[in-house]
């Protein structure tokens, strides 16, 4: 049985992931169902809708520690493919229940710039270690413009001397990413770490 014909058994009757994705139905039903499919074994294409099907809040907390796994383990020759997809659904995941796995795939640099949107998601935490962990991540040229993005959000004054390093990076979105969260120190009245 094919998984759209599966989900339309349980009253999700779309055509494909997409559909249902765009729907604005809250499918939490089908959340073990997708879950089923998050599996090495489903095609690249497949495994991707299931993925972005899985990347919404009522998915949590079922679907992170899967995510995690398929994190590790997929196998996908492309630097931001299926893996840079499930960094993305850990993003908008996000659970401060499971930082220490988080934490470690965001700083493991074999993963290269499928950790971009992992390390984004660390915007959400309330793990003091997270700030820590991003300003380390300055120095990493595949992930440091979205460490500069989720540092704006956290506004941390430890952060202050890595984001002044970043004003002067080529990438004009990182440049304004830096400029805003300097800003957002200031007017915090934050001191200089």
């Amino acid at each position: 049985m094919s998984l759209e014909r599966e989900l339309g058994e349980m009253g999700y009757p779309y055509a494909s992931l997409a559909e249902l994705r765009r729907s604005g139905v809250r499918y939490r039903a089908a959340v073990p169902v997708l879950l089923s499919y998050l599996t090495p074994r489903t095609d690249l294409k497949t495994l991707e809708e299931v993925i972005r099907a899985l990347s919404v809040s009522w998915a949590k907390p079922d679907a992170v520690a899967p995510m995690i796994s398929m994190f590790r383990n997929v196998d996908d020759p492309k630097e931001l493919g299926v893996r840079w997809t499930v960094g993305n659904a850990l993003d908008v995941l996000w659970d401060d229940s499971h930082f220490d796995e988080l934490a470690e795939l965001a700083m493991d640099r074999s993963y290269g710039r499928a950790r971009e949107m992992l390390v984004l998601g660390m915007r959400r935490s309330k793990d003091p270690r997270a700030a820590d962990i991003l300003v380390g991540l300055l120095d990493d040229p595949s992930v440091n413009g979205h460490a500069v993005e989720a540092l704006q959000k956290l506004a941390v004054p430890q952060a202050r001397k890595g984001l002044e390093g970043m004003l002067g990076d080529e990438r004009a979105w990182v440049r304004r990413s830096a400029r805003r969260a300097l800003e957002k120190l200031d007017r915090r009245g934050a001191d200089t770490a």
